[in-house]
Formats: structure tokens, sequence, C-alpha cells
């Protein structure tokens, strides 16, 4: 059920249980739409009935629209619309689809130049500055005052949050900071009580000493309340809003801290602290700050410039660029600085203050983002406008699981990291430089890989990115793009053609590994790196961006990489690929490594079709090479080893051989993927990293073995540090932290397990299996060929909903049914459902053409 409302207002979420509303310059039809998951609505609006209504701050017919009561039943709930202080004018009708629709007569169609205009942006939540005082509400005069108190502030509460999967507290904070919360947006991110920040693309340190560069941390404050002893302490990352908290609350005081890397504009890092009283007094309350920031870095020269309207303001060079000869990267910082101590005056019932900071690599882009960032708190919108970006993400991509919390906070924990670490939406001012294992907030010198990025990127994160959000994914190709002279250059030293990727690269693209034998043996990368290519264009059929964007220089190089790369065995009459690491790596220097072979061969069929939808004439040599490159198989046991020469029972240190089957999907029997599985999992090193027991669930859901999958993915939660859901590389919380490699490989799980996902070259396929314990999986924003895309998979029922079509008449989609042959059109807003089967969903005019050239 939805309510719709016609209003110059915009709705938007603040908490689990408040919403706020920001008036908007035209008078477009907005819709609020209650999630229709028990999980979300129950936890969302507490366990008993809730009533919340609009007042003191809206206008009447705002405010008289919106009393909601929510009644929960078990996995069920119902959803009353109640209007006890109803405005005449206001005209309410129920539609066609059961929605109640509200219309007023400043929002009705009218007459060129009659009526009023829409009233202007109205602020909401009021926090002043240090020093400023509110400003009274514009559209004040006329309104009413009920006797139901609404909440439109930016705070946390605690009560309202417990039970929503999404908002992790606990009263205490992680003994290892390591695992501590961490809060980024795609340029800046920090370690929460961290005493750095890091930056996109910033790095220090010559070739295999590069790392992340070290900026001082402004938002690291901690607060002391003196001559109280009896304190309550909860701290809170709530990943719906991409806000860390910490209350803490005496018998007459409640003291709130917010921290926040604003989701859109992205050069903003701010921190809020907020004093309430909570009893009728009029003592004076204060509390002290303890700030680590010092303006010094050790990777960057900084030095103090003239302050900015008022700001703190530094700016420096890294100290040693990436390679040499090369620029140094420049860091511009602007921050309000912290005060030694706050007091709330005995006048005041409530006051917060805003700690801005804006970080550039230029001073003039530092200094807009700063002013563009104090306008932002002079409107009050500053929060509400991060919370509502946060907000559209997760109404566009989500994953929900019914009935089994502990699942769901762990899906919300990984996507909220995920998210976290990826730019905005919208186009940026930067260049997005990709996903290193332990995220934005973590890299730097001698930890989590020092920020570099991987084949982590590509196999571990990347699907889940391009099912959800392929502009994204583009994005982190893009970055492939731009490092391909790098790439070139890399092929020519080796003695090779075409392009050889870096096994670690930075902001170069030149190989930063501090090892050798990563950057020459482990070319895997390279196979990686073109089967992302490959899923892109299956999953959108963007045929422009290999045309005009550089797609197609990047593929075809690695195909001429790896037609040098071979070696022609004439006693076996195959190609061999000598000399690799695979991704065990625990060999490192086989022949034949079968999941390189793999991806080789992908690499060379991919770029031989491409060629001909881009009427580009190719080598009729890389199908050839590609046909006979050497797979290792064992025809008596029915599997396939690891490498030539691999001695069974080997210990492996993660998944390798696994892979073959998902996410390549190389052909094989049900019997040689289960053989596969067996071997494999009995020799696979228990303490390896974490995204390794993801794979082994999917092989076993393949096969419809829930319980050997469920077995292999309970593994996973070894690997998830309390009480923030970050994840650690080892299960003993060794390795690197905010894994986002283990956590890419959990929720392909969900996506690509449970529900049989696979991307094909003219469909997307799937073949669902919902444990018991599962019950039901929903999954929203699924954004294939451009159609946006919502699942709901039962143990006995699949229900699809066209939530957004793309609008091209040749992308318009069809789902048919492998075993009842039954075929149904999907249809903005109305739901297909069917009896738990395997299917495809395709293009109508895909599959037409594909039907008469197979005529023809």
């Amino acid at each position: 059920m939805s309510f719709q409302l016609t209003c110059p207002y915009e709705i938007i979420q603040i908490s689990p249980i408040w919403v706020g509303f920001v008036s908007k310059r035209n008078t477009s039809l907005l819709d609020f739409v209650f999630c229709t998951h028990y999980d979300t609505v129950y936890n969302s609006f507490l366990k008993q009935s809730v009533v919340f209504a609009l007042g003191f701050v809206t206008p009447p017919f705002l405010a008289s629209s919106l009393i909601r009561r929510v009644y929960t039943l078990k996995s069920n709930f119902i959803l009353s619309l109640i209007f006890p202080f109803v405005d005449r004018s206001v005209t309410y009708s129920e539609r066609k689809d059961g929605s109640i629709h509200a219309e007023h007569p400043l929002t009705r169609p009218r007459a060129a130049g009659a009526g009023s205009s829409p009233p202007p942006e109205t602020p909401i939540a009021p926090h002043p500055l240090p020093g400023s005082t509110p400003r009274p509400h514009p559209h004040s005069a006329g309104r009413r005052k009920f006797g139901v108190v609404v909440r439109l502030d930016n705070t946390c509460n605690m009560s309202d949050c417990e039970d929503d999967p999404a908002v992790f507290s606990s009263n205490t904070l992680p003994s290892d900071l390591r695992f501590m919360a961490t809060v980024a947006n795609g340029y800046l991110g920090t370690r929460v009580y961290g005493d750095i920040m890091h930056i996109n693309g910033v790095y220090n340190g010559e070739n295999s000493d590069s790392c992340r560069a070290d900026v001082p941390s402004t938002v690291n404050a901690r607060l002391t309340i003196p001559g109280e002893s009896a304190l309550k302490e909860t701290y809170t990352l709530n990943t719906r809003t991409g806000v860390f908290c910490c209350i803490t609350e005496t018998q007459d005081f409640k003291v709130i801290q917010q921290i926040f890397a604003h989701r859109t504009k992205v050069h903003l890092m701010v921190l809020t602290i907020t004093l309430e009283r909570l009893t009728i007094s009029k003592e004076q309350f204060t509390v002290q700050i303890k700030s680590s920031f010092v303006p010094h870095s050790q990777n960057i020269d900084f030095v103090t410039g003239p302050d900015f309207m008022g700001a703190m303001y530094i700016y420096g060079q890294t100290l040693t660029p990436e390679v040499k000869g090369a620029a140094r990267q420049s860091v511009h910082m602007i921050s309000m600085p912290l005060s030694e101590s706050l007091t709330l005056l005995p006048k005041e019932q409530r006051n917060s203050w805003v700690f801005l900071t804006s970080v550039a690599d230029t001073a003039d882009q530092a200094k807009g983002c700063f002013v563009e960032g104090q306008t932002l708190v002079q409107l009050n919108q500053l929060y509400s406008s991060h919370v509502a970006a946060w907000a559209a993400l997760w109404k566009q991509s989500s994953i929900n699981i019914r009935g089994c919390r502990r699942l769901n906070q762990a899906l919300y924990g990984c996507l909220y990291y995920l998210f976290s670490a990826l730019p905005p939406l919208k186009p940026t001012d930067f260049q997005y430089i990709g996903l290193s294992p332990g995220g934005l907030s973590n890299g730097g010198n001698g930890e989590d890989y020092h920020g570099h990025v991987f084949w982590d990127q590509e196999t571990w994160m990347y699907p889940n990115v391009l099912v959800f959000y392929p502009e994204l994914a583009r994005t982190l190709l893009k970055n492939r793009i731009r490092t391909l002279p790098a790439a070139k250059c890399i092929a020519g030293q080796q003695g090779y053609m075409g392009a050889k990727y870096p096994w670690e690269s930075a902001v170069s693209g030149f190989e930063v590994c501090n090892e050798d034998v990563y950057g020459l043996k482990e070319i895997h990368i390279n196979g990686d790196i073109s089967f992302a290519f490959q899923q892109y264009f299956y999953f959108t059929q963007d045929l422009e961006f290999f045309q005009k964007d550089g797609g197609w220089d990047v593929v075809s190089s690695i195909a001429e990489f790896w037609s040098s790369r071979v070696t022609w065995n004439p006693s076996e009459e195959c190609y061999d690929i000598i000399g690799v690491m695979p991704p065990d790596e625990y060999q490192s220097d086989v022949t034949n490594s079968a999941y390189t072979a793999v991806v080789a061969k992908y690499s060379l069929q991919f770029a031989t079709e491409l060629a001909s939808h881009l009427k580009v004439t190719v080598p009729s040599e890389w199908m050839k090479i590609a046909e006979k490159i050497k797979v290792p198989f064992d025809p008596v046991k029915q599997y396939h080893p690891e490498f030539d020469g691999y001695k069974s029972g080997d210990v492996v240190k993660q998944a390798d051989v696994v892979l073959l089957g998902y996410p390549l999907t190389y052909p094989m029997s049900s019997q040689v993927r289960k053989n596969d599985l067996v071997i494999y999992e009995a020799v696979t090193d228990h303490d390896g990293p974490a995204m390794t027991w993801s794979m082994f669930a999917i092989g076993w859901l393949e096969l419809k073995n829930v319980s050997q999958a469920q077995q292999q993915l309970s593994k996973c939660h070894s690997n998830i540090q309390e009480p923030f859901k970050v994840w650690s590389e080892n299960a003993d919380g060794s390795g690197a932290v905010n894994f986002l490699t283990g956590m890419g490989g959990f929720l392909q799980t969900m996506l690509f397990g449970y529900t049989g996902f696979r991307i094909m070259k003219n469909y997307l396929h799937f073949d669902p299996i919902i444990p018991d314990d599962v019950g039901e999986l929903w999954i929203t924003g699924i954004n294939y060929l451009g159609n946006k895309l919502q699942f709901k998979f039962s143990t006995e029922k699949v229900t699809i909903v066209l939530i957004r079509p793309c609008g091209l008449q040749q992308s318009a989609l069809e789902v048919v049914l492998s075993d009842s042959g039954k075929s149904f059109v999907l249809n903005e807003g109305q739901p297909v459902s069917f009896l738990l089967e395997r299917g495809t969903i395709q293009s109508k005019c895909l599959a037409a053409a594909s039907e008469l050239s197979t005529k023809l």
C-alpha cells in the first residue's frame, strides 16, 4: 500500500521512525511508499502501534493529512490512514490501485497567473551555528498546533532503532579499534574515532612503497562531562542514513555526537554536537571536547594558510609521487576548529553545533565546497540532503530476508560498506580510482593492502555493483580504461603484446605490489578485467561504451596479450600457459592453471564476439587459440585439477577451481561440478580469506544441496566483527579490516546463489532455491537492460515486478520458464508470479531476432 500526496514538499526519512518534509519549488507528484517487507515495517515503526503526525512546523494542509497508525501482526501488517484533523480544503480519493490521493488547492492545476506561487524552500530541523540564533520559520503565520508532537530533528533515538536490522548499536566500542565503523562517500573516508582520513586517489610513495596518504582527521573528537560518573553511552551506526552517532545521557542532559561523510557533497566531512536538556531545569551544562587533530601528516607536507571564513586552512603536497618524475598530489583542507568545550546556557532547551571540513585538490575547490556546506548549514539542509541521498540509494537497491534478523544485519552491513566506498550516482568532479579490499577508510602505510586495487574489485565486489548500478560498474571499468597506457607499457617491458594489468594498482596504473612474484606471475588479473567488461556488455548491451569510451581498446589489448602469452605444446596439440600463479597463492610457478586458462579463453572469445558487433577485424588466430587453450581435466576422477601436476590433497589457499562453475559458468556436468566442490572443500585452508566459503555455498545451491550450502555460508559469520558488522579478512580477526572482498562474496551468495542468477549473452538466467529458514528473499533494484526489477522469492513461488521500465522498445522484457514453457510479458507495476522454476528474463526484441536468425 502506498500513500500518495500531491504537495510542494519532499518527504525524506530522517530516521527509521521520523519523517521530514522539505519544500520543493515545483508541484510534481511525490510518492511516499511504505515498505511492504514485514521486518522493515515492524522494526521501523516499533513493535506496538504508533501514531505520529505533523504539526508546529508545517502548513495546515500538510499537517492535517498525515496522521498514521501502524499495526503489526506477526508477519503481516495493516496500515490505516486516519485524519482526525481534516483540513476541508484537502480532497481525498482512492485510486484504482487502492492508494490514497490527497489534493490541496495549492497543488491543483490552475490557469496561468491564477493563485499564489508555491512557497519557497523551507528548512527543517533548525540547528544554529555557534553564536547564531534560529531564524523564524518562513511559514509560521497561520500554523496550527495540534496535541500530537512530532519530531523533525536529526538526532538519534535508540528506542526507535533498536530492532531495526539496519541500525547497529552498542553500549561499548570494540576492544580492537580496527573494527570501528567507517563513514565514507567514495571521495573521503575515515574510521570513526581514528586519527586519519583518506582521499580517493591520493597516494604517497614510489612504486611498491605507494600507500594511501594520511590526512589528519578533524572529526575524531571525544566528549566528556565534568563531574559526571553515572553516564549512559550508546554508539550507533545507522546504515540507512550513513551516520555514526554517540549518545551520552546523564539524569538531566543528553549529548549527541554525529559523524558523516556527506553522500553527495563528497568534499565534506561533518561532525555535529547537540546538547539537550531532558528535565525542566535552568542550570548551565558544559561538555569538554578532546580532539586528536594536529595539522601534520607523515605523507603530506602540510603548511598553514590564512583562515577562511573563520575556519582553519592547511594545504600541502604528497612527499613522493608514485612514478618517478610525476607531479606530487595536492591536498587543501578547510575545517571549522573544534572548541575546547560547549555550553548549553540556562535559557536554552537545546542547541547544536556543526563543525564542517572541506577537502579538495585545489584551494578554490576546497573554499567553494566549504561555502556550499555552510550555506546548507544555514538553510538547515546539510544533514537532510545527506540522509535523502542515502534514502534514495536504499530505495533503488536493497536485499531483505524475511524472518532472519542476523542475516539481514549482515546484508545491511555489507551493502552499506560497499556503497560507502563508491562515488555518488551522479557525475562527480573527481577521477574515481576504484575499490580496494579495505575500502576507502583504510589502506595506510603497512595496512589493508595499502589501499591498492586488485582482482578483488572485478571478481568479488563488481558483480554486486553491476546488477544494481550499471552506471557505477561503468565507472569502475573506466578506471581500467584510464590506466590502459600503463598496462601496455607493462606488457612491453615483460616481452608481450597488448596490455598486462598490474596485480596491484593505485593512481598511475603501474605495478605497486611490494613482491615481484605477484606482478609477474598472477596474470589472471587480465582475464578478470576482461570478464568484467564482458559481464557489463551482456547485462547492459551498451555498445557505445565500447565504441566511443575506450572499452574496446581494453578488451582487444587483453586478447592480444593472451595471444602472445600462450605456448604451443605439439605433443598434446594444445596451447599451454606456463609459469603462472593461480588464485591459490600457495602455488607460484605452475603450468596451465585451470582458472587462468578459462579466463584467458574467455578473453579471446569475447574480443572476437565484440569485434563482430563493432564491425572490426581481428586476427582469426584468437579463436583458434581460445579453442586450444588447455584446461586441465581428469577423466578418471571426473574433476578439474588446479593445474598440470596438481596432487590430490594438496592444501589450497582460497577459492580457485570452484570459480569455474561460478562466476565463469564454464561448461561441465553436474557430477563434475559436485566433484570439484567436494575435492576442494576438503583441502581449502580453513583459515583462508573470507570470500572463499561464499563460492562453495553458491556451488552447492546450484546443485540444490541446501544443507551443504548453509554450512558453508555459516562460516562467513565468523569474519563479521561486532558491534558494527565490520568484516575481517580472516576468521581470527587478522588480515585486512572492513574487508570488502569478503562482503562482496557474501552478497553474491544472496544475489547469485539463492536466486540462481547468471548473466548470459542474451538473457538473465534464474534458478532459485530458498531454504526454509530464509523464508522469503526480496531483492529490489536489479537493473537489467536499463529496466529496474523487484524480485520476491519464497520456498514455493517467484514474483517479479517491473518497477521502472527502460523506455526503449528494444529493451522491453519477458519472462520465459524453462520447464513449463510459459512466458510472461513484464509491464510496469504489474506483478508476475509463478511456482518456483528456472527460467530466463530477456529482451523481447533480442529473443525475436534470435528466433528469426535460427529459422534462417
